[in-house]
């Protein structure tokens, strides 16, 4: 059986593993958010910067991407996978049923955060999320950084995405006018 990834944040244009087919997926029950503390890639432990998780909600869904891991590459990929996604372990490992975009369902493997986890922050207003994105820095870079790529990959895909959208924007407006 071939492996399944779903990406929905820095995977979709950072998947760092060998693809073999990718294409738009729907994952039911979750949502895509700003609900998790970073405090390795896009900020520190002392200014902790935000990433996207996926938040469990009743009646949501995320557009993402599926990708099929070229097959030999799975093991090296999980390893992969597992030591860039779990570095704190807010994220939970987990295959979950992933609707591709004609249609087929696969099980995919993918990272949904744990809402027991004290980088768990979910429900930040966009505002305070929008403040400390603009400000961030991590050892992968700003964090500003991880919110346009995201962004500008759901718009390439055709994925609309309000509240990244306005982040964006936000985050803009921050950057450019001192904070203001």
């Amino acid at each position: 059986m071939p492996l399944w990834v779903f990406g929905y944040g820095s995977l979709m244009w950072n998947p760092g593993f060998p693809v073999a087919e990718q294409c738009v997926a729907r994952l039911e029950g979750y949502h895509r958010s700003f609900c998790m503390r970073s405090i390795h890639h896009r900020g520190s432990e002392a200014e902790p910067g935000l990433v996207l998780a996926l938040d469990a909600a009743d009646g949501a869904n995320c557009l993402g991407l599926g990708f099929r891991v070229v097959e030999g590459a799975e093991d090296d990929t999980i390893a992969a996978l597992r030591e860039r996604e779990l570095i704190s372990s807010a994220y939970l490992e987990a295959e979950l049923p992933l609707i591709l975009h004609h249609g087929q369902m696969v099980q995919a493997l993918t990272y949904v955060i744990d809402p027991d986890h004290v980088q768990y922050c979910g429900g930040l207003p966009l505002e305070t999320q929008a403040a400390i994105i603009a400000t961030a820095v991590g050892g992968r870079g700003p964090n500003t950084e991880y919110l346009y790529n995201t962004a500008s990959h759901l718009t390439e895909l055709g994925i609309e995405d309000a509240e990244l959208t306005w982040l964006t924007n936000r985050v803009r407006e921050i950057t450019t006018s001192g904070g203001k």
